[in-house]
């Protein structure tokens, strides 16, 4: 737990910055003005402080899908992003918005977290039917249909000119975050503390159906309970700030390398080290270019990839 204070610490440096970074003045000389004090206070109140929470929550959650996904895989190279799984949860959205778009938002939220579902099972599916020579054909596998889901998402999408709204779920952005438009993402702080609750059972299925079976665990369940979480993590972040390319594939990776590969252990790293990420990703993308915004799904887009080919290369070098 003593290891952990520097990252927390990291974490609330990154939240008291994001607080005060910002197109509208947010200095601490501002809240004690008698002038802009109340002006100030209704900012950091109804925007800035949603904001920064949603960027904790959302990080910590799909830091903490991504090593669901690992574990319930046996690959190192897979999470929502590169098996199918955002891309589902993306055409869900788009079908509820086409035949029901006074669908409340908790509802979108189930619909979508019902095709990220399926979409992981499919994937998972397809796991099974494939010669896996290599730990590299995984996410490959995943990459595909992803491409395959999200392909069919944007014909629609086109065809119904809905593009628009198709970019603000594949695009992560926390601008529009405001009181009273984030709080469904408490639903991941939930589901993550269940996945915490779980975390042996699901590192004991993280070795295989026959060691899990001969210890007694019942593997099916323990697996469909690990993707239920991971579908409703992933849609919850895609209908409030959109799509996080690669959080839960980084992360993991990193923490894996540093304490191993216990779970239980594990999660309160990678929750942290989630936090951390997108935090100082957010903090980027709204200095890079200030006043002016970039949506942090860039930035993290950027970083994710990056490190994604450093994961890949260092992989085969192993293998070869």
């Amino acid at each position: 737990m003593r290891l952990l204070l520097p990252a927390l610490a990291a974490v609330m440096i990154l939240a008291l910055i994001s607080l005060l970074i910002g197109a509208s003045d947010l200095s601490f000389a501002a809240l004690l003005s008698p002038q802009e004090g109340e002006r100030a206070v209704q900012i950091l109140v109804v925007s800035r402080i949603p904001r920064t929470v949603a960027l904790i929550l959302a990080g910590t959650a799909m830091a903490v899908a991504g090593l669901i996904m690992q574990m319930l895989t046996q690959n190192r190279f897979v999470e929502p992003s590169t098996a199918g799984t955002v891309e589902a949860a993306s055409l869900g959205l788009l079908i509820v918005t086409l035949f029901a778009p006074d669908f409340p938002v908790i509802g979108k939220m189930l619909v979508a977290a019902a095709f990220a579902l399926a979409g992981t099972a499919l994937f998972l599916r397809i796991l099974r039917l494939v010669p896996l020579r290599s730990v590299l054909t995984v996410p490959l596998v995943g990459i595909m249909l992803g491409g395959i889901i999200s392909a069919i998402t944007t014909f629609f999408a086109y065809r119904f000119d809905l593009m628009q709204s198709l970019n603000a779920w594949t695009t992560g952005d926390f601008s529009g975050v405001l009181r009273g438009r984030y709080e469904l993402l408490w639903v991941t702080f939930v589901l993550t503390l269940l996945a915490y609750a779980a975390a042996d059972r699901l590192t004991l299925a993280g070795m295989g159906r026959d060691f899990a079976t001969n210890l007694g665990l019942r593997y099916r369940s323990i697996v469909s309970f690990g993707l239920i979480i991971v579908s409703m993590v992933t849609a919850t972040v895609v209908v409030t700030v959109g799509m996080m390319p690669f959080l839960g594939l980084i992360v993991p990776n990193v923490v894996s390398m540093m304490i191993g590969d216990n779970m239980r252990r594990a999660l309160p790293w990678v929750a942290v080290m989630g936090a951390v990420l997108v935090l100082a990703c957010d903090v980027v993308g709204r200095v890079v270019y200030y006043p002016y915004e970039v949506p942090i799904g860039t930035i993290m887009g950027i970083v994710g990839s990056t490190l994604f080919l450093v994961l890949l290369l260092k992989g085969r070098e192993r293998l070869a």
